[in-house]
């Protein structure tokens, strides 16, 4: 449980290794899920609060981020990519990239964040300071590029690069202990990278997640951000590449890690 401005965020373990996000706003009583990868730890996390659903919010069409939203959806609007709606659940509104809604009360801002899959997008609350990444942006990683390419994920990461430092990243995994392991592969004299490193074991030991994480981690640490870091392309001899030459061998290497 996390307050940002006048909402709190709740954590839901879903599935093996899944996160979905309540949103709640306690003046205005609204809550709002990003994701639903199963129906019933969500119904529970609702229920122990006495929380209704106001907005389903959807970043892409893979099952292990939908399969929940018919079981939730009784009364809640239904919101995801205009683009994607063949694939999506129904929806009760589409949105594009620079749209803004409003979710909770705080206004919500869709950015198309292609890569993993063409049509995945992002709501950012500025107000909050949270952005909700998916499979996208993630906990010392980035997904794997199923639909789209380098170029259009290295855009992507430098859209969220872009927001500011404290956003808290909310990203759809519980993969960060593997994620650490390929980083330090490639950077291992990076010292924020390894006290992140001693920290994402303390907390898988406890039996902690490692989601959500703020941006200023992930630009410190997070390989997939650092394609354009002179030190980093130092760390990989590739001093004179292009940034996307180096973010995509960075893709390339985790594909085979």
């Amino acid at each position: 449980m996390t307050k940002r401005s006048e909402v709190e965020l709740v954590v839901v373990p879903c599935r093996t290794d899944n996160y979905a996000f309540l949103v709640h706003n306690h003046d205005t009583g609204e809550t709002a899920l990003v994701d639903a990868p199963e129906a019933a730890p969500i119904a529970d996390a609702l229920a122990a609060r006495g929380w209704r659903l106001n907005d389903i919010l959807i970043t892409h069409h893979h099952d292990d981020h939908i399969d929940g939203v018919a079981a939730l959806r009784e009364g809640a609007r239904v919101i995801g990519a205009k683009a994607d709606a063949h694939r999506l659940p129904d929806l009760d509104l589409g949105v594009a990239d620079g749209d803004t809604v409003t979710v909770c009360g705080q206004a919500t801002h869709v950015m198309d964040v292609s890569g993993h899959t063409i049509g995945h997008i992002a709501f950012h609350m500025p107000d909050a300071a949270l952005v909700f990444t998916a499979d996208s942006l993630m906990a010392l990683g980035c997904g794997r590029l199923f639909e789209g390419t380098p170029a259009q994920m290295w855009d992507s990461m430098q859209k969220l690069r872009a927001l500011p430092d404290d956003t808290l990243v909310c990203s759809g995994h519980e993969y960060t202990t593997a994620n650490a392991r390929f980083a330090m592969s490639l950077d291992p004299e990076n010292s924020d990278l390894i006290f992140r490193t001693k920290g994402i074991e303390a907390a898988r030991a406890a039996g902690k997640p490692t989601v959500p994480s703020t941006l200023t981690e992930e630009k410190r640490t997070n390989p997939f951000l650092r394609a354009d870091v002179p030190e980093f392309k130092a760390a990989l001899g590739m001093n004179d590449a292009s940034d996307l030459d180096v973010f995509t061998f960075a893709r390339a290497q985790k594909d085979k890690f």
